[in-house]
């Protein structure tokens, strides 16, 4: 029997996946999740320019924060109600055939089950995952072809930094464990830019994304791509450290400020005002003229080290009587104060409350998936954090003691657990856990206490986001969906974008591109993807491996599967996406 040519084949399968039984060749895409996610991905998808078919499936019991589907409805997407993302599910909802598919529960094991039942339906599949484990992220990759594993935390958390900062657009992005930035040349050491963003190349005119010989003529105030190692602290930040070697300082100085109350430190003043007037009594009525040897009696009398002297009159007698009796009462005094100040350090501790004072730092309020990510991006520009907490085994509380960070356990939402964290001190509160009453009573009360501190909330409605910001005088209410949902709208339609980043009057695309099998890039040097002033690589991950080299050798040899991470502009992007696309991948497009 005659084989079929590959060719063929391959355009058949691609009619099959643009064309339903109704004859509708608009490409079929579908949206599966149970919070608002699931509504901003769809809503992006819907107001694409693209024309396209999208079906919407979502768990009976949806999240509250979830919007009406009725204005999706109107604009032609279709809602179904699934209990379970099974093969019966899909094939019920059209996935046979359809373009792509986008898994953005909120449990990373729920989505990865239903790509593996996806994909045993229609194997030429567009898969979209939404997942926060970064280890399970990579194996997904490797796993699946054709597939974007994104992270709603990662993509927001430079947002959520950047408001902190004082910035209104992020700037900086994370990638492969590294925390990367949009700086001034002359604000950062040499070793740690990875890109030269903009040169001047003579006339007057300023290049983007430059040769290397033309950033090497770079002025202080050029752009470039640098990593945040802590050394050098991104826009706006301090470089100040919260050490543990510097602990038992603050720890001491704790101790003191909350064992020396007020009737403490009264009783202690009035007994050394009796040991002062003892001392001048002693000076005056004994041989002892001298000041500071009256002085020394005295305190030796203090320390019961002192004899009766018989020579003394009635006067100093009923001195020295006075000062003994002082000094019984001023050891007491001082064990005490001791004492009460250790045990309400411990209790503090045992609170979670913060040893000592901190001034400029950021409160950090939720170490959930968002939360976590925003520790870990302001640990990268050398911030200093106190984080909040209600549950002491929160996702980001083991990443807060490795970096060193103070973490109270308690309900933001009441005012003495902002204080602990001292609120009236700090540069910025960031409240992103995931409770909107406690977000909301957090920002009021951090307000309270200062009219002029930096509030930047997390709110799960869109709307409410808006109308919070405007009544309320905070600085920035931001929704998590809606700042995700372009980026995993773009993933489904196209390839995946890492980043935007704007540079002066135009913007940089941060994007990973995966060589194909045949393709241009395969067998070429890692220089064949590399142009000045279009595409330049700053770093790549050999096929099948975790470990990205950020400074990989141009000589290096392309293999199938190597993804290769370039800043570049949209145009230089499509070349070298073109440059990279296998044969058969363009025949696909071709019929598309």
């Amino acid at each position: 029997m005659a084989t079929e040519p590959i060719k063929d084949v391959a355009r058949r399968s691609l009619v099959s996946r643009l064309r339903d039984r109704s004859g509708d060749d608009r490409p079929h895409f579908i949206v599966c999740g149970s919070d608002a996610l699931v509504y901003t991905v769809a809503d992006e998808l819907i107001n694409s320019d693209r024309p396209l078919r999208l079906t919407v499936l979502v768990p009976p019991d949806l999240h509250p924060d979830v919007p009406d589907f009725e204005d999706l409805v109107a604009r032609g997407a279709r809602v179904s109600t699934a209990a379970r993302l099974d093969e019966r599910t899909f094939r019920e909802a059209g996935l046979d055939g359809a373009a792509g598919l986008a898994l953005v529960m909120p449990d990373d094991m729920v989505n990865l089950h239903a790509a593996l039942c996806a994909r045993a339906i229609e194997g030429d599949l567009r898969l979209v995952l939404r997942m926060f484990t970064t280890g399970l992220a990579q194996g997904v990759r490797r796993l699946f072809t054709d597939c974007a594993v994104l992270s709603d935390a990662s993509m927001a958390a430079p947002a959520f930094v950047a408001a902190a900062l004082g910035a209104v657009d992020p700037t900086h992005f994370r990638y492969a464990g590294r925390t990367l930035y949009v700086a001034r040349r002359g604000e950062v050491p040499s070793e740690t830019v990875v890109v030269a963003l903009t040169a001047p190349v003579g006339g007057g005119e300023v290049a983007l994304l430059p040769s290397e010989a033309d950033a090497a003529a770079a002025r202080p105030g050029d752009l470039v791509l640098a990593e945040a190692t802590g050394r050098s602290a991104g826009p706006a930040a301090v470089t100040r450290r919260l050490r543990r070697k510097n602990r038992w300082r603050m720890s001491l100085r704790h101790a003191m400020r909350v064992g020396l109350t007020r009737k403490v430190v009264t009783a202690v003043l009035v007994t050394l005002g009796v040991i002062a007037a003892a001392g001048i009594v002693l000076a005056a009525y004994t041989d002892v003229h001298n000041f500071w040897e009256a002085i020394y009696e005295a305190v030796m009398t203090v320390f019961g080290t002192s004899d009766v002297e018989p020579r003394y009159n009635a006067t100093a007698k009923v001195a020295q009587v006075v000062l003994t009796v002082a000094g019984v009462a001023l050891l007491p005094l001082v064990t005490a104060a001791v004492v009460d100040g250790v045990v309400k350090t411990r209790l503090a501790r045992d609170r979670g409350e913060v040893f000592g004072r901190y001034a400029d730092h950021v409160v950090l309020v939720g170490l959930g998936n968002v939360g976590t990510r925003v520790l870990r991006q302001l640990n990268d520009f050398g911030v200093d954090v106190v984080a909040i907490d209600v549950a002491p085994d929160a996702r980001g509380a083991r990443v807060a003691e490795q970096l060193g960070v103070p973490l109270i356990v308690g309900d933001a939402a009441r005012e003495e657990t902002l204080r602990a964290a001292s609120i009236d001190t700090c540069r910025a509160l960031v409240v992103v856990s995931t409770d909107d009453a406690v977000n909301l009573q957090a920002a009021l009360h951090a307000r309270a206490a200062r009219d002029d501190v930096r509030v930047v909330l997390r709110l799960f409605d869109d709307d409410f986001a808006t109308r919070v910001e405007d009544v309320f005088d905070i600085n920035i209410s931001r929704s998590v969906p809606r700042l995700c949902a372009p980026a995993f709208a773009a993933a489904l339609l196209e390839r995946e974008v890492l980043a935007t980043i704007p540079v002066e009057r135009h913007a940089v695309l941060v994007a990973a591109v995966e060589v194909g099998a045949g393709s241009e890039l395969d067998g070429a040097p890692l220089s064949a993807a590399d142009r000045p002033r279009s595409a330049r690589v700053i770093s790549m991950r050999a096929a099948g491996e975790e470990w990205v080299d950020w400074h990989p050798d141009q000589r290096r040899v392309l293999n199938p599967g190597d993804e290769v991470v370039v800043v570049a502009r949209r145009a230089g992007l499509r070349v070298l996406r073109q440059q990279a696309t296998s044969p058969l991948d363009e025949l696909g497009a071709a019929g598309q």
